[in-house]
């Protein structure tokens, strides 16, 4: 049986990467989908390519309106949500020193203060025991030179989590954190030369990078029922290299 079937989700930053290789996941095990993401044209794209289960809607995480926006069409469509997936992230790099005002108000407005406001606006919306799951990153404990804002932004994320694990009983959700390592997106092979992906490997005990499905596989762990007693948890997938 699908560990989903039935279930109502909602993945932000659904339309690419490890969203949409997350979403895909709980399209396959049964769920009904919601994803969101700032271009409209992928997530145009992402919604035809999954089919008719998933929806998807054009929203800034970092935006308390527009979140305000897609959780009406969530509650008009679906009337709940049995899986919050705050997936949605910016990460830019820049050496110390030359970090700009902009840089950091551009990386916590989407990573903390959308985090926030994803779970806070969704509240009225969560079905008893839905699971809340963030995405963090290994960058959170071990961050790369020029990743530092970023990094603080993820180690926000773990926090918050913490903090609101203790807010499970009196709102009925139970909330843990997926923190990749280094991924093989389209977004980072993009950005990456054929040498610095070669050294990202080399730095990963198992010798290699991420498939987003394998991080997504997790996630759907942490979506079903088998993980209904893991509450204020933070899971790497990062082949050791934040671990040893």
């Amino acid at each position: 049986m699908a560990v989903l079937a039935d279930k109502v989700a909602v993945v932000t930053g659904g339309s690419t990467g490890i969203g949409f290789a997350t979403a895909r996941a709980f399209r396959d095990e049964g769920a009904t989908v919601f994803i969101t993401g700032r271009r409209k044209d992928a997530v145009e794209a992402a919604a035809a390519e999954l089919g008719a289960s998933v929806t998807g809607v054009v929203c800034d995480a970092s935006v308390p309106s527009e979140l305000d926006a897609f959780y009406r069409i969530v509650r008009d469509r679906a009337g709940r949500i049995d899986v919050l997936v705050a997936n949605a992230g910016v990460g830019i790099a820049a050496p110390f020193g030359e970090v700009t005002e902009e840089l950091i108000d551009s990386v916590f407005a989407t990573n903390v203060k959308g985090t926030i406001f994803t779970l806070q606006q969704a509240l009225p919306l969560l079905s008893d025991s839905a699971s809340v799951i963030l995405t963090g990153s290994t960058a959170a404990t071990r961050p790369n030179p020029g990743l530092e804002v970023y990094a603080a932004s993820k180690a926000a994320v773990r926090a918050l989590a913490r903090g609101w694990a203790l807010s499970a009983r009196a709102h009925g959700f139970r909330v843990n954190v997926v923190s990749p390592g280094g991924t093989r997106t389209g977004g980072l092979l993009d950005l990456i030369t054929p040498e610095m992906l070669e050294q990202a490997e080399a730095a990963v005990p198992l010798g290699r990078l991420a498939e987003p499905e394998e991080i997504a596989a997790l996630t759907t762990f942490l979506a079903s029922d088998a993980s209904s007693y893991v509450n204020g948890a933070e899971f790497h997938a990062d082949g050791g290299y934040a671990q040893v």
